[in-house]
């Protein structure tokens, strides 16, 4: 495996918001918001204006406890949505999704990016990234997200999380897909307690040996909830925090519901880095 790939995917030059798109009816924060076409094209655009690099586009949610969506159900949800922000702009546009034929279709509308949370192990999955040659994000999840906080457990958070993506990241490069398309996600909230996410963070910056960009989702997490005991809606202010911390330590890609807050943090942070 490649240990110096640095390049940052779809061209970018410096740190980017990946702004968060639900369009689904249960996601944790904006679920039922956007699922009417013309309002998820209404909302990407404002994203696209408070300064995000790529659009999230999500047909099924993977909250803890999370009801499973079939096929076409997902389609439904997505190519629309893809395809009404492809005539409007060129922005990238991300395709969150585990099934092969939802990453087919929405690379057919217009997605360039394929963020996965089970990180192409779904039947097919791996094979259709190959052929579709578009970016992957592999993403470390402990179980299903049906069940994965119930009792998450590990001996060695970091080391395990890193031997995971080591692993994906390999069996991608083994099935053709480029070094410079693979980003990688170590999960934080995927299977993981308080501990696990607090430690996974602190040395996020040792993920980067992998070679691989990182992308980093915390935004409004229960993560944050527990910490500091606050409801969803009060969680901006640590979000955007964590968004800068992680930019500091490492982070490539930000995914965030609060696109404005968070891109300011993220380029505050760059510019002090690079100083």
């Amino acid at each position: 495996m490649q240990s110096d790939n640095t390049e940052l995917p779809l061209g970018m030059q410096s740190p980017v918001v990946m702004g968060v798109l639900n369009i689904t009816p249960d996601s944790f924060f904006d679920g039922g918001c956007f699922v009417d076409p013309a309002q998820a094209l209404s909302r990407a655009m404002a994203m696209a204006e408070e300064g995000a690099g790529i659009i999230d586009i999500g047909g099924e949610s993977t909250r803890p406890g999370a009801a499973q969506v079939g096929v076409e159900e997902e389609l439904q949800r997505v190519i629309p949505v893809i395809q009404a922000i492809r005539a409007q702009s060129d922005i990238p546009i991300s395709i969150d999704s585990s099934k092969p034929e939802v990453m087919d279709e929405a690379v057919a509308a217009g997605a360039s990016l394929i963020n996965d949370v089970r990180a192409l192990q779904q039947p097919n999955a791996m094979q259709a990234a190959a052929k579709l040659q578009v970016p992957v994000c592999l993403m470390h999840m402990q179980g299903q997200p049906g069940t994965m906080q119930q009792q998450p457990h590990y001996h060695d958070v970091l080391g395990e999380v890193m031997d995971f993506l080591r692993q994906r990241s390999q069996a991608c490069l083994d099935a053709g897909i480029a070094a410079e398309r693979i980003i990688l996600d170590p999960g934080f909230g995927f299977g993981k307690s308080l501990p696990h996410n607090l430690g996974l963070f602190k040395h996020l910056a040792q993920l980067r040996q992998l070679g691989f960009p990182l992308l980093v989702g915390v935004s409004r997490k229960s993560m944050i909830g527990t910490a500091l005991d606050i409801p969803l809606e009060a969680r901006l202010p640590a979000s955007v925090a964590l968004a800068g911390l992680a930019v500091w330590l490492g982070a490539s890609i930000i995914r965030a519901h609060d696109v404005q807050a968070t891109v300011q943090a993220v380029k505050m942070c760059h510019a002090v880095k690079n100083a």
